[in-house]
């Protein structure tokens, strides 16, 4: 009798290509589904963009209520209803921060020997919700038997300095080869996107009051102003702030020089023929999108809010405060462009551990180790 895979539980918000996301699927689709599965639930009705090629793959999505802290009896016994019928599930992996307190609770009720909460960013600034996400997270730590994270400034927002040592430093690891710079792939994206001549500036992520697109479309003018061909290419979609971001453009006359590209799957491609990422965040966990320009040989200018635990070659990647002007992030940016040199990364990427190969199989057997115990 062939041996049924160990079914992991993770937890979201929806299944769109961000980045815990997009790090969530990168493993699922290296590790060996013989032997180990992810299954998902989530808190939206509309379906992801990753759905599809999840259900492809064998693994089930789970669909619960938007979370609403002044709702929560319905809420808390969707969850009770859930582990009545699926008992099963013996591993807990969640990836929504503080909001996965509810069943990271039940879970713990049941008796469940593996959960785990995943901390992939460290907020900053005004939040209207923070004093009841400070409640949240407080609340949902004795619960928690693991600890992960992507940086540690994200760790110990969440989990706190005393719970510092036993948390798992798991990078978003990414497929190194995938990313290699390659000089003909180069020349083949610039001409079927129309980028042959003009200067490109790339960001991926989406459009989220943390990703600050309304500084980033305010470095462009000066860009424009200094290089009239620049384009800027916005690879991402979802979030709150798209449509107003899309107005800005408008009023700021740049119709013609920005280009909004959606959610893609294609994003190694994209990243090849751009010609400098612009990243400034108001804050990060690890930097999905950075990590991966800089896989790909691309310069990297980022805000000093992004943590350095994505620094994985520090000749690619530049830093400058987000209290500095436009003109001077323009001035910066269009100075590292001159940097036309692109090398093969791939090999520093696999020596710094943030390979997916060798991450993905050591996930693998912690989690059927885990399911054994």
């Amino acid at each position: 009798m062939t041996e049924k895979p160990v079914r992991v539980l993770m937890l979201f918000t929806i299944l769109n290509r961000g980045g815990a996301e997009t790090m969530v699927m990168n493993y699922l689709r290296k590790i060996d589904r013989s032997k180990v599965i992810f299954d998902f639930i989530v808190h939206r009705e509309e379906r992801g963009a990753y759905e599809d090629e999840i259900e492809s793959m064998g693994c089930k999505i789970f669909r619960f209520p938007p979370i609403n802290i002044f709702r929560t009896s319905s809420y808390k016994k969707s969850i009770s209803d859930f582990f009545d019928i699926h008992p099963k599930y013996k591993i807990i992996h969640g990836h929504c921060s503080e909001l996965g307190y509810y069943i990271y609770k039940e879970a713990h009720k049941r008796g469940l020997k593996f959960i785990a909460a995943h901390a992939h960013s460290e907020p900053c600034g005004f939040d209207m919700k923070m004093p009841v996400r400070n409640v949240l997270k407080w609340a949902m730590r004795p619960y928690l038997t693991h600890y992960f994270t992507c940086g540690w400034g994200s760790a110990k927002w969440l989990f706190g300095k005393k719970i510092m040592k036993k948390v798992i430093f798991f990078p978003n690891a990414i497929d190194a080869h995938s990313l290699m710079f390659n000089p003909l792939r180069r020349e083949k994206i610039r001409v079927n996107n129309e980028w042959v001549q003009r200067l490109v500036v790339g960001n991926v992520s989406s459009f989220s009051q943390p990703k600050n697109h309304f500084f980033l479309l305010d470095i462009f003018v000066e860009i424009v102003r200094r290089e009239p061909s620049a384009l800027l290419v916005l690879v991402g979609s979802g979030g709150d702030l798209e449509s107003k971001v899309k107005e800005k453009v408008l009023r700021l006359g740049l119709k013609e020089s920005v280009r909004f590209m959606g959610s893609r799957s294609d994003i190694p491609d994209l990243l090849q023929g751009m010609d400098i990422f612009i990243f400034p965040s108001y804050f990060e966990g690890l930097g999905m999108a950075q990590l991966e320009a800089q896989a790909s040989g691309l310069q990297v200018l980022n805000s000093t809010k992004i943590p350095k635990d994505g620094i994985i070659i520090p000749e690619l990647v530049n830093f400058l405060s987000l209290e500095q002007p436009a003109t001077e992030w323009a001035e910066k940016a269009l100075q590292i462009a001159e940097n036309k040199d692109r090398k093969n990364c791939s090999q520093e990427i696999i020596d710094m551990g943030f390979d997916i190969n060798k991450n993905a199989e050591w996930l693998q057997n912690l989690y059927i180790t885990e399911s054994q115990r």
